[in-house]
């Protein structure tokens, strides 16, 4: 089950191009490198209106001189303008970067592999997501359900590169009904949070005519062959739909043959309107599951509606957000729920509902790792670990008795697990730093796993080393960080430092094209686990948000002083990356350390704490930053606002700030506001540029050819800046 909290909450590193790492360049022998002295021209920054905004809160005054550009892009001239000149800047400057045409010549190398999705399985057939290389979008495949392997005899069902002519329209998420005859999709433009559900029939590939709008944070859940339950929120108003807040999202039912205006919320609760709510069904079509929260906590209510055993009045099984309740599965009037009741690290419950009252049990005890999720496939559960940010495989009866792990291929990262009750196979992703995702079939009795699509590497793996170290934070704390590179570079290297830490979200070794440019240049790659994140279960993540916010900062500073002190890392040689609450930990650390850092990549950030709760999905964020309208929150958000606490009359290190003209999940206005103030004081001679791009979000449904472009220019800018000349000479 897709959780409310997991779609409405910031974006982690999980995308192809999520996570770019930064070159660097040593000689095989390890040799540092210095600063480049051949700067591009740089002419004066564009001129930004200083606006006359204070406010006065809990006693302070705090000016805001650049609220007006908080005004969407598309609706405003003088944003608009603004913007304009910033993107022409931008353009100028990092087209001179001598570094770049390595970046661009090596993504367009490394993003041309064959890659597949994890298949799913629906009647007599099998879809799953492809690309061939450099196609903007991945194509929905569907092949034999009983192939063995790809075979190539699958037909295209779907191609999303005949959608727009820039390839900025994107299949988003689609799922079939029970029988594999018609299958629902999401179509997302312009990498929007908004989505418009399509159908299609699978058989013929004839679209059929029903369309719905103002879907957004939905899962598709279909009642047998002829209706879907999906969530949608009323329609903005005129010009406010990327930037107006998310509130009164309900549940619809959706009659196939029907027009949208038909649609009937099957669930509301327009009482408690900040409330958001996901349904899902069953695979034997018994129980839809409604999972209802607020903010991005996991912590939810669970209302239940039996299928064709009466009306759509919701029973009640969790009435309070005490703890997490994920849907695993049901069978009959059996449950299955991954749970944090009592267990921070997290269990696995089943609910029986024959009875007069819902009866609980624990069928998997918390373990000493944090559980990820789980599945049941054929009579197994397969549970998915977290083992020091590791993916680990376990199986276990319906009854919980322990039945085995799953052999991974080293030190990696599960996608998702594929397979429904009583199915004698399933399918998982796995990749790792250096080996781009492979697709498994697993046989659940057994744990047998094989080959079902692999990846032809124009690279080897055993050229790359992998290291786990763990280093104390300044309270203490030991925090696991991973350590990537060429086998051949030693000695202090110019190094990209990755991290996220918030929401409770885990970085785990996964692959990125965009990351092994950087390796294949002779960079260095580092991804600290920060506390705020969900890789040791619910008290890591409390022990990085709210009050606790100031943990996530000194974890990452205390990785960067350690890849100095340890030498992985030298002088100059420092680049930092995050994205969205990660952008947000850029701009902190920057204006705390800002000579420990020597170029910074903030990307699509939350960079004005006193204000992220306005707009769109905003709202939800306050269980990880607290409440800008208390005294206690708004002094804790107040003392590390990237926005307000830049440090003029200090050296800042090189800073490329990135955004795109549609993300309406972090508004741009945050970047806009953000590189202003930097542009705006005295921070040394290095450069503060903003990078905005034209018809894009947040991050997901982005074309290649947008990828290529957008990180040619960001690992040009963090290489120039970290002394590196990358080559991928061995």
């Amino acid at each position: 089950m897709i959780s409310a909290k997991r779609m409405a909450g910031l974006l982690g590193a999980v995308s192809l191009a999520a996570i770019a790492v930064v070159p660097a360049q040593v000689s095989a022998q390890g040799a540092p490198s210095a600063v480049k002295t051949d700067e591009p021209t740089r002419p004066d920054y564009p001129e930004t209106k200083r606006g006359d905004v204070v406010e006065t809160f809990f006693g302070e005054q705090v000016a805001d001189p650049y609220r007006w550009l908080e005004a969407d892009v598309r609706n405003d001239a003088q944003v608009a303008d603004w913007v304009a000149r910033q993107s022409t800047y931008a353009d100028d400057y990092l087209k001179q970067l001598p570094e770049r045409a390595f970046f661009e010549k090596k993504l367009s190398q490394l993003l041309d592999y064959e890659r597949f999705g994890t298949p799913v399985k629906a009647g007599g057939a099998l879809l799953y997501e492809h690309n061939t290389g450099l196609q903007n979008q991945n194509v929905l495949m569907i092949a034999d359900a009983d192939a063995e392997t790809i075979d190539g005899s699958a037909r295209v069902l779907l191609d999303p590169n005949a959608w727009s002519d820039d390839g900025t329209t994107a299949l988003a998420g689609w799922k079939t009904s029970k029988s594999g005859r018609l299958l629902a999709y999401l179509v997302q433009e312009g990498g929007s949070d908004w989505r418009t559900v399509r159908f299609v029939d699978t058989a013929t590939g004839e679209p059929l005519e029903d369309s719905i709008e103002w879907a957004k944070f939905t899962g598709l859940t279909w009642l047998g062959d002829d209706a879907i339950l999906y969530s949608r929120f009323p329609e903005p108003e005129a010009g406010q739909d990327f930037q107006a807040l998310n509130y009164n999202q309900a549940v619809y039912y959706h009659k196939i043959g029907t027009p949208q205006s038909e649609d009937r919320p099957v669930y509301a609760t327009p009482d408690m309107p900040k409330l958001g709510h996901v349904a899902s069904t069953t695979s034997d079509g018994r129980w839809v599951v409604i999972n209802s929260t607020e903010g991005t906590d996991p912590t939810s209510r669970v209302h239940l509606i039996p299928v064709g055993r009466g009306d759509w009045t919701p029973m009640t099984l969790i009435a309070e957000p005490e703890a997490q309740w994920d849907l695993i599965e049901g069978i009959g009037d059996r449950l299955w729920f991954v749970s944090s009741k009592d267990a921070p690290l997290k269990k696995i419950t089943m609910v029986d509902l024959s009875g007069d009252t819902p009866q609980f049990t624990d069928v998997v005890a918390e373990a000493e790792q944090n559980l990820e999720g789980a599945a049941i496939v054929g009579d197994r559960i397969v549970a998915s670990y977290l083992v020091d940010a590791a993916s680990q495989l376990r199986r276990y009866t319906l009854g919980g008795e322990s039945a085995g792990t799953v052999d991974l291929a080293g030190i990696g990262s599960v996608g998702g697990i594929s397979g429904e009750p009583g199915d004698d196979d399933a399918w998982f992703g796995f990749s790792s730093f250096t080996t781009p995702g492979t697709i498994m079939k697993l046989d659940p009795d057994t744990g047998a796993t094989r080959d079902f699509a692999t990846v032809d590497l124009t690279f080897d793996p055993d050229d790359y080393s992998v290291e786990q170290v763990f280093y104390p934070s300044k309270d203490g704390t030991e925090i696991p960080m991973f350590i990537v590179k060429r086998k051949d570079v030693t000695g202090p290297a110019p190094t990209m430092l990755y991290g996220y830490g918030g929401f409770n979200i885990s970085l785990t070794p996964s692959y990125s094209a965009t990351r092994m440019a950087w390796l294949q240049g002779g960079g260095v790659y580092a991804m600290a686990n920060l506390r705020g994140g969900g890789e040791y279960g619910d008290a890591w993540h409390d022990a990085g948000r709210r009050a606790n916010k100031q943990n996530v900062f000194d974890d990452f500073i205390a990785a960067g002083e350690w890849l100095k002190a340890n030498d992985v890392t030298g002088e100059n040689q420092l680049a930092i990356e995050g994205r969205s609450n990660g952008g947000l930990l850029m701009g902190a650390v920057t204006n705390q350390r800002p000579d420990l850092f020597d170029a910074v990549h903030a990307a699509v950030g939350v960079m004005d704490m006193l204000r992220f709760d306005r707009w769109t999905a905003g709202r939800y964020w306050v269980d990880d930053y607290g409440y800008p309208d208390r005294e206690d929150d708004w002094r804790i958000l107040r003392s590390y606002s990237p926005y307000h606490n830049i440090r003029s009359g200090t050296d800042y290190p090189a800073i490329l700030t990135t955004t795109a003209d549609t993300d309406d999940r972090v508004v741009p206005g945050h970047s806009f506001k953000y590189a202003a103030a930097l542009q705006d004081a005295e921070l040394g001679e290095r450069p503060r540029i903003i990078r905005i791009e034209t018809n894009a979000g947040h991050g997901s449904g982005k074309p290649v050819a947008k990828i290529i472009e957008e990180f040619s220019d960001i690992m040009g800018f963090l290489a120039h800046w970290t002394g590196f000349t990358p080559s991928d000479d061995q």
